[in-house]
Order: structure tokens, then sequence, then C-alpha cells
């Protein structure tokens, strides 16, 4: 089955364990099924900081490993801004409540219980993608939706209506403004909108004007 991001990439999938031939097996097991870009970390401070340039699309974390464990890493992925949405799921042998409910209490997404069945960890890697991609695709679309908002926002208020029964004198065009008052139309538009006129004389008014000029010099003596 392939999945794929809406930026048209194959999901990244970060195995960190402090055995190399455990990484080598979730890799192998994931690689029959999934098309994945498929990372390897040996320890904590490894996977941080391949994570400070690589936003993976889901971590697969041991939880035993020498210096930083995995709780420690786990709850800094959760604090840093560009890592927080990663799914994570743990893959340990530690079968008492204690240690699972601490993997959930610093931020695990799933556990794992080693030895674990290959048609297993796949199922979960699936489900845990397929929810990370959903997320990031919607957060597009909101990001997206936001924009046009703001965009619509600031051109709504750079716009006044003008809007209901305007009286307008169908002699001169004259608009009246309240009870007595009677404007231009130009003002009147310029008063209730952000609208502003550049007069000018059109084509027709243009060739009228001429001929007048033409009919009054023709009547001077």
């Amino acid at each position: 089955m392939e999945l794929i991001t809406h930026t048209g990439r194959y999901p990244i999938i970060l195995v960190v364990d402090d055995s190399q031939m455990n990484r080598e097996v979730v890799t192998a097991q994931i690689d029959v099924e999934m098309k994945c870009d498929i990372r390897q970390a040996s320890c904590g401070t490894e996977a941080l900081q391949i994570l400070e340039g690589t936003a993976p699309d889901l971590v697969l974390l041991d939880v035993n490993m020498p210096g930083m464990d995995g709780y420690a890493v786990c709850r800094a992925i959760r604090a840093g801004d560009a890592t927080r949405e990663i799914p994570v799921i743990f893959l340990t042998g530690q079968r008492d409540t204690e240690f699972i409910v601490n993997g959930f209490e610093a931020g695990g997404s799933d556990y794992l219980l080693k030895p674990y069945e290959g048609r297993e960890l796949l199922a979960r890697v699936r489900v845990h993608l397929e929810l990370k991609l959903r997320r990031d695709e919607l957060k597009t679309q909101r990001d997206e939706l936001s924009r046009r908002n703001s965009e619509l926002e600031a051109a709504i208020a750079r716009v006044k209506r003008l809007e209901g029964i305007i009286p307008i004198c169908m002699y001169c065009k004259k608009i009246r403004s309240d009870a007595t008052t009677w404007q231009k139309i130009e003002r009147y538009i310029e008063e209730h909108s952000d609208a502003f006129f550049s007069h000018g004389i059109c084509p027709d008014c243009f060739e009228k004007t001429m001929t007048d000029l033409k009919a009054s010099k023709a009547l001077e003596p």
C-alpha cells in the first residue's frame, strides 16, 4: 500500500533504537509492505539531531537506551514547535503498566510490546501515518482558508457598500443625501465609499462638444 503526503512525497519514518539489529528488522518489515523514506538513529541525541533538519511523519522509538531514554526523546519531540504533532510509537519489551503509562504521559501516541508480529507493526504504522497525513492536509487547507479570509476581510475593509434606494434627479443627476440637500453624484459616492473620481470626457460628449463649438463659431458675425 502506498501513502503519499499532500506535497507528493513518500512518508518519512525515523527508527530510534540502540540496537542496529532491531533497527534493521523494523526497517525490513516496513519495506516489505510500504514505500517510505526510513531514517535510523542509534540514540536519543542522534534522533534529535535528525529531527532538527527533518521532521518525519512518524517516529518508532525504543524506550531503554543509554544516555537519553525514549521518554526524554518523546518529551523533547513534544516540546518542539516543528515536531510536536509527529506521532510516536514506543517499541519496548517493558510490559509493566507503569512503563506503558509513563510512555503515554511523555507524549507517546501508541505502545507496541516486543516481541511483536510484523503485521501488527505495519497496521499501527499505517494507521498513524494515515492520521498524520490527513492532519497535515487539513492544516494546509485551514491555512489556505485563513489566508483567503484575511484577503477578503482586507478587501471588505476597503469598500463601503452603497445600498437601498437613492433619490437621483432625472435631469441634472444630483443625489439627495438627506431631506433637503442635493449633491453631485461624484461627491455623494466619494463620501459614501472609498472611490474617488478623475474627470475626463467620453467620445460621445467630446463629439457633442465639438459640434456645439463649430455651431457657435458659425453663428459668430
